[in-house]
């Protein structure tokens, strides 16, 4: 909203100059864009349309410096009819989209303007057409209600209906284009066809020209919703448009258009005709808002003086009235429809007390605030367990494109946006990973050989919904470079271990198997399963990514990434531990180490093998771990040599050799027989 300075000297006494008036309105929470050739650009919010004019902005400034401020003059137009000012009829056949619609006639001569109005609209933005379209614009401005005019003698049967249109009419509007209408759409016709869009623009068949003699004013209220959505759908934007769809004020529709009346007469440019139509339907009644005083001190903190409480509302045009000497009842204005709470009074006495001479404290807690979600606590844990495992986070969109959805999903799993921004944001993310991935995929443009990424987030299956998820990528080396050694690519197990050790941390028993996923390389994929003392979960999937897929997405073909997706909705009722593990002291006792060495067939899956050794081991087994693994020259075809060393201990006493040599010859049979296991 660009105020001239000047215009609003005339309305207000204003003590300072330009750009102090700027400055002492952004303390007032007004934010200003500009302040040029004194004029004065004001951004103002969509809850406040009242401060888009001049006589909005002058009620907030004469209370900022406690002064008065001029409404400008009406004419006196007499006497209102409902519908009829011969030889005009108004109808409001939308009452629920036309609150009320005013109306006068004005014979007219039509000209330029005088140069001090033309040049107050060229200040403000607005170029000069001609006098009475002029002081429309000009009355726009300085009462922030919209008013269009017609011309009397091309609206057929000198009717003005105010009606949906019919779905497909035509209407030329004044920007000279053609459009087609639809029947959601609100217009002001005449007896047989549309001659503006309500609120919008007005028509180019009764467009007011230098041959019009009699023109039709009109100053009316329109739904909010209406006119927005006729605004979005025809993609037409205009200064009615703008102040009709954040709300304008149903009262001032009187007055703008008494005030259009003096102006016209005044620079000469007609004469209005006695009378005026007030078609009016379901106006509200003002809104009564109670305030207790002790509130306004309970909210801001300060003890703001009741005579400079009651000084800034009255300034700013509420009426108060007092039921007892505690509690006020505050008629709100009809220009405020952002007030209807004691604390929207409340912020408008800090407003002009001052933000800055209240002081700044903390709120006194009165209750135990509540435990936080088990959500928040798992997220919380998760991310800081993988962070120490050398990851680092990122955050990608939660829209992705078709093709990238359908690489990690099923048709069935895709939730596909009704009115996408473009292709790249067609679905809502199915898998975490098609992010990640990108992520992967620009470090690695970007010369970053070595990716650690993850991600906590949601993600959307059409079947199941919402889910909350952890994604894994790791490419490149295990870890960082040094000049002694050469340092090893990452494999499947170094993700699998860090998958593992998660579980762990979150007190879940987790099991690898086989498994097969179209966007994983085959014969390099697990589903890792999760089991606790409540029941089992499909915890997630652990992979090599399918090399198509990151030679697709720029990643060099001998880079292989590594991914996994943890689906953390389900697992989380089997959650037992989110803090730091307890510690348990060392163990008292010594232990037995025994190294085994065995060929079983290369398709065998370590953790079968394991479970084979633990099924028949007694409990003073401890610990089982794979150290070698090796194929070659003396391994038969189809044979693999699984190295594990096995760990024996009890809490209580030193166990003896003997133990420890049954226990591997138990363990020796048991593999032999379940897994053709040969020792080595």
């Amino acid at each position: 909203m660009k105020a001239p300075a000047a215009w609003l000297r005339e309305l207000v006494d204003v003590p300072v100059d330009t750009p102090t008036l700027a400055r002492d309105m952004h303390m007032t929470g007004f934010e200003v864009a500009s302040v040029e050739d004194d004029v004065i650009d004001f951004e103002i919010t969509a809850n406040r349309p009242d401060c888009l004019s001049l006589i909005g902005l002058s009620r907030e400034i004469a209370t900022r410096y406690d002064t008065s401020w001029t409404q400008p003059a009406g004419k006196d137009l007499g006497a209102a009819d409902p519908g009829r000012l011969d030889p005009l009829r108004v109808t409001i056949e939308d009452p629920a989209r036309c609150r009320r619609y005013c109306a006068a006639i004005v014979d007219v001569t039509i000209g330029p303007s005088p140069k001090w109005l033309a040049d107050r609209l060229h200040a403000a933005g607005i170029r000069s057409i001609n006098n009475i379209v002029d002081v429309t614009n000009y009355v726009l401005l300085e009462e922030g209600h919209p008013l269009h005019a017609f011309d009397l003698a091309r609206l057929a049967g000198s009717h003005l209906r105010v009606r949906l249109a019919r779905a497909g009419e035509k209407l030329k509007t004044l920007d000279g284009q053609t459009r087609t209408l639809d029947a959601e759409m609100l217009v002001i016709a005449d007896e047989t066809h549309a001659q503006a869009l309500a609120g919008v623009m007005g028509g180019g068949d009764s467009e007011v020209s230098a041959a019009t003699k009699t023109v039709v004013l009109e100053s009316a209220w329109f739904l909010p919703t209406s006119v927005r959505r006729t605004s979005k759908k025809l993609g037409l934007s205009t200064e009615a448009s703008y102040r009709f769809e954040r709300g304008a004020d149903v009262a001032a529709a009187s007055g703008a258009l008494a005030r259009a009346c003096a102006l016209i007469e005044q620079i000469g440019a007609g004469t209005a005709r006695p009378g005026w139509i007030d078609a009016t339907t379901n106006i509200p009644a003002p809104q009564l808002v109670h305030l207790a005083l002790s509130r306004v001190t309970q909210v801001l903190g300060a003890d703001v003086p009741v005579a400079e409480i009651r000084r800034i509302l009255t300034g700013l045009g509420f009426v108060i009235a007092e039921r007892d000497p505690g509690t006020w009842i505050v008629s709100v204005p009809s220009w405020r429809g952002d007030v209807a709470r004691d604390v929207d009074l409340i912020e408008e006495v800090a407003r002009h007390f001052g933000y800055d001479r209240l002081p700044t404290t903390f709120p006194p807690l009165t209750t135990v605030p509540a435990p936080p979600s088990v959500r928040l606590e798992q997220d919380r844990a998760v991310r800081r367990l993988v962070s120490a495992a050398g990851f680092n986070e990122c955050v990608t969109f939660s829209f992705i494109a078709d093709k990238a959805a359908r690489e990690f999903a099923s048709d069935a799993d895709l939730v596909p946006i009704a009115n996408p921004l473009s292709e790249t944001f067609a679905v809502l993310r199915p898998s975490l990973l098609p992010g990640l991935v990108d992520s992967v995929s620009h470090n690695r443009r970007h010369g970053q050989r070595d990716v650690r990424l993850f991600e906590l987030g949601t993600r959307f299956v059409a079947p199941t919904g919402e889910r909350r998820a952890l994604g894994l990528a790791w490419m490149g080396a295990l870890d960082a470079d040094e000049w002694s050694a050469k340092p090893r690519p990452v494999t499947f197990f170094d993700l699998k271990g860090v998958v593992e050790s998660l579980g762990r941390w979150l007190g879940l028993s987790l099991t690898a198997r086989p498994a097969a996923r179209p966007f994983l390389a085959p014969g390099r994929t697990a589903e890792i399963v999760a089991a606790s003392e409540t029941g089992a979960r499909i915890f997630g999937v652990v992979g090599q990514l399918l090399p198509a897929l990151a030679v697709a997405r720029d990643i060099p073909a001998q880079d292989e990434v590594y991914v996994a997706e943890l689906d953390l909705h389900d697992v989380a009722e089997l959650v037992t531990i989110l803090e730091i593990q307890r510690t348990h002291p060392l163990p008292r006792f010594p232990s037995i180490v025994r190294d085994l060495a065995i060929l079983v067939a290369d398709t065998l899956p370590a953790a079968d093998v394991r479970g084979t050794i633990r099924a028949v081991a007694p409990s003073t087994l401890v610990r089982v771990a794979e150290f070698d693994r090796y194929q070659g020259p003396g391994i038969p075809d189809g044979k693999v040599s699984l190295a594990y060393r096995l760990t024996f201990q009890a809490a209580e006493r030193t166990l003896t050799d003997r133990e420890a040599d049954d226990a591997m010859e138990a363990i020796v049979a048991e593999l032999a027989k379940v897994r053709g296991a040969v020792r080595r």
